[in-house]
């Protein structure tokens, strides 16, 4: 005994055979338990629990039955693993917030999305849902092939038919030894419309089947964010999306709150309000006063409580940030395709789901077909029978047993074995005449199905067909709207989206530094005062540039050689008030020589609105806004540029607005947008104003009625005019006299269309400022000095002129005092200059 056990005992390298046994355990893994067939997208656990049902006669119609009993015959006849891993299988085909379509009906506890578990299974009962049912249908029509099962007893399905796509529809997941699968549930009817372009189009790319698979769709619906996630996995068959909840923001009682609706896949409710909480309890959340979840049948709402101060839109993007109302699902779209693991893209994975409904109505085509033909074998010797009845009936009588009479009749009449049971087995009620014309009908009947099965055999455009027809009516009986919603937008949050939404002041110096900070820095003054330090400057620095955004606004830089580079406003570094700023070449890739001489703040890119564009000599040019949607890192070229001319100021209009233009030495015109065509993006333009060859245009915007004209000077003087009283002008002229330039007040530094509500904003060039209502200007005719706006060194000389809208605070803190110093008033002869062409 002891010598045939050693005879048993092979010596084997210890490393060959761990690698081998770990190979065969794997691959057991894989193949047996882990990861779902490309065909039906079931594991083989699911696969058994619905086959296990649909033997026990557990269809919709049905009662309910114990989920232990359920449990009972899958592991005693298919599943020889623990009790426990079925039944949570079987759990989750049952729960709404997991599959998109169910396909258990469960009856009783099966959990909740608040985590809760499921009741034990002598508690709960279930039933197949419909949709199940169209995943067995025709299963015992020899559309699939079964196999042993475990102990060799019983037999079980290789694959289900799977009558509609199932793999994507409900999507799975699956860890495995050395590889994992995730794939998402998606929306039927989407899916199904892609089978049905790739069965109109055979050679359909993965990138156009999603103009009908949108992407996702997730049971507890939410937000995917972008689509470049979504084109990658389709695509590469790997990819990452990141979902988010679907939250709004009430207003009840001067407070916001926030209320979330809809959760990503597989958050669960309780731990995310318990995370929040969390939070705010380490104050990484600012501003939520009250947390609750008052989530009943009816749907889910978690309402989360501000305070007054805070920016709704802020607290909710910082919730999508810590927590996991913002969360990215992982795909991998991995699949047995004929028993080994494959990563596929969406047209693989539709590609091979209409393989698999080919063979599959070709397997039940030809079931039906040989079904046919053998009934219409039996019919056939029953037309011999009834043609020859009373030889038959003779022949019959006269044999002992029903051998003999069978083989007589087989001998006779050249009937089969088949036929001659037969008519051995037909009643007598079946010689009547009515019987006899219902065997004919049903014969030619049959002859007709037989026809129809071979002609689909033949011919594989009818199999694509009869595919298309199913897939239909799946579609128009299951079929719903998408719950979650595809974003256009980023894959990720951006730092924008955490900056609250307010009005600053930006400035740029001449020597390119530039910052922003908020518009209430700068107090209200009456004019005459010394004015507030708004920038620390270098002696031979000054401020160009002031103007007034939003944070989240697009910032359009023109530059004094005609490009055009873009920024947010909040890029732009916010700093103290008396800090420089930081230098704008590290922001822009602005050339050696290029400063930026204009800055417009746009919210969106209307194909309806244009830019004007007014140069130095003289030139004006009108392009379409949508132009400049797209601007490259390195810029773009606005405007072409004669060599000895500069941009000095573009506006943004919507081409029916009418401009003004000043000069240096006291000039203006005022003409009609329309009198200037569109143009393209590199065109020059055309004269705006015509030019002595000491002047130059210092700046231009756009009239509005009954508002009025304000003319600020380099010395600090200034005036408001009615626009009434600038008549209009063809473009091109020389225009008219708007200010009386001398010694004492200077040339023009500023021109804008004014009104009261309005505050100026007055920067000199070695950095003062002073902020001034609009009612303290006082408003003269058109060939006037002006009044004293803000004492001027004798070094110094005004820079930048801008208009600011005012806020309420403003508003009470306006000094109500509208007098004049004596020192202004001094300055504010009429000047003695004639009005010129």
């Amino acid at each position: 005994m002891a010598e045939e056990q050693r005879s048993q005992i092979k010596d084997r390298d210890i490393g060959t055979e761990m690698r081998e046994s770990f190979m065969d355990y794997a691959m057991s893994i894989i193949v047996s338990r882990a990861l779902p067939d490309v065909r039906d997208g079931l594991k083989p656990v699911h696969r058994r629990i619905l086959y296990a049902m649909s033997e026990l006669g557990m269809s919709p119609d049905k009662p309910y039955k114990k989920s232990a009993r359920i449990v009972g015959e899958v592991i005693g006849k298919y599943h020889p693993h623990g009790d426990s891993a079925v039944y949570e299988s079987m759990v989750r085909m049952a729960q709404d917030f997991s599959m998109r379509y169910m396909l258990v009906d469960g009856h009783g506890n099966f959990g909740s999305i608040d985590g809760d578990m499921a009741a034990a299974m002598r508690y709960t009962e279930a039933r197949l849902s419909k949709i199940a049912m169209e995943l067995l249908r025709d299963i015992n029509k020899e559309t699939i092939d079964f196999a042993p099962n475990y102990d060799g007893e019983e037999h079980e399905p290789v694959v289900l038919p799977a009558r509609f796509p199932n793999l994507l529809v409900n999507g799975v997941g699956g860890i495995a030894v050395g590889m994992a699968t995730n794939i998402p549930p998606h929306n039927l009817p989407e899916v199904i419309d892609g089978v049905q372009a790739m069965i109109a189009n055979p050679d359909i790319t993965s990138l156009e089947l999603m103009d009908y698979i949108k992407g996702p769709d997730f049971p507890t619906a939410g937000f995917v964010m972008g689509h470049q996630g979504i084109r990658q996995a389709y695509t590469t068959g790997r990819g990452s999306v990141t979902m988010r909840a679907r939250a709004v923001i009430e207003e009840t009682n001067g407070k916001a709150r926030i209320i979330v609706q809809e959760l990503p896949y597989q958050v669960i409710k309780a731990r995310l309000v318990e995370k929040i909480a969390e939070l705010v309890r380490e104050k990484k959340l600012d501003g939520i006063t009250d947390l609750r979840d008052e989530s009943d049948r009816n749907g889910m709402r978690v309402v989360i409580e501000l305070r007054r101060d805070v920016n709704p839109n802020v607290v909710l993007n910082n919730l999508y940030k810590h927590t996991q109302m913002q969360s990215t699902f992982g795909i991998n779209m991995l699949a047995l395709v004929n028993g080994e693991p494959k990563v596929l893209n969406l047209r693989d994975m539709l590609y091979y789901y209409l393989q698999h409904q080919i063979e599959v109505i070709r397997r039940r085509t030809e079931f039906e077909l040989k079904k046919a033909r053998a009934r219409a074998h039996i019919l056939e010797g029953l037309r011999i029978a009834l043609d020859n009845l009373d030889e038959v009936i003779a022949l019959i009588r006269s044999s002992r047993t029903t051998e003999i009479a069978r083989e007589g009749l087989m001998s006779r009449f050249n009937l089969s074995y088949e036929q001659s049971q037969a008519i051995l087995d037909m009643r007598l009620q079946r010689l009547t005449g009515l019987e006899r014309e219902k065997i004919e009908a049903e014969y030619a009947e049959l002859l007709q199905k037989i026809a129809e099965y071979e002609a689909i055999l033949a011919d594989e455009q009818l199999v694509l067909q009869i595919i298309s027809e199913e897939l239909n009516e799946v579609k128009e009986r299951f079929g719903d709207e998408r719950r979650t919603e595809v974003t256009v937008g980023e894959d990720e949050i951006l730092d924008e989206d955490l900056i609250p939404r307010e009005d600053v002041v930006i400035t740029i110096t001449h020597s390119g530094y530039v910052k922003r900070l908020p518009v209430s820095t700068y107090r209200s003054q009456k004019r005459g005062g010394k004015g507030v330090i708004g920038m620390g400057t270098k002696d031979d620095d000054f401020v160009e540039h002031l103007f007034v955004s939003n944070t989240h606004h697009f910032l359009l830089f023109f530059t004094n050689k005609g490009k055009v580079y873009r920024l947010k406003a909040y890029e732009i570094p916010d700093l103290s008030r008396t800090a420089r700023g930081t230098p704008i070449i590290n922001l822009l890739q602005i050339e050696q020589g290029e400063t930026v001489n204009a800055v417009i703040p746009v919210e969106s890119f209307d194909p309806d609105r244009y830019l004007f564009f007014g140069t130095r000599q003289g030139v004006v040019k009108k392009t379409p806004l949508d132009d400049y949607s797209n601007i490259r890192k390195v810029g773009l070229i606005a405007i072409n540029l004669r060599d000895d001319d500069d941009l000095i100021s573009v506006k943004l209009t919507d081409g029916q607005q009418e401009i003004i233009m000043g000069t240096a030495q006291g000039m203006s015109i005022r003409f009609p947008e329309e009198d200037v065509r569109s143009m393209g993006r590199s065109a020059t333009g055309v004269k705006g104003i015509q030019l002595d060859d000491d002047d130059r245009v210092i700046d231009m915007d756009v009239v509005a009625p009954d508002r009025d004209i304000l003319i600020v000077t380099s010395k600090g003087y200034g005036k408001r005019t009615p626009e009434s009283e600038y008549r209009i002008q063809s473009r091109g002229g020389k225009g008219i006299k708007t200010l009386n330039v001398t010694e004492k007040n200077g040339t023009i530094a500023g021109l804008k269309v004014v009104e009261n509500g309005e505050d100026l904003m007055i920067m000199t060039e070695t950095g003062t400022m002073i902020r001034t209502s609009m009612e303290g200007i006082s408003t003269m005719g058109r060939n006037t000095q002006g009044v004293k706006l803000i004492n001027i060194r004798e070094d110094d000389a005004v820079a930048t002129v801008t208009r600011v809208a005012r806020s309420e605070e403003d508003e009470s803190e306006l000094d109500e005092q509208t007098e004049t110093t004596p020192e202004a008033d001094a300055g504010s002869e009429p000047g003695t200059g004639e009005e010129q062409e």
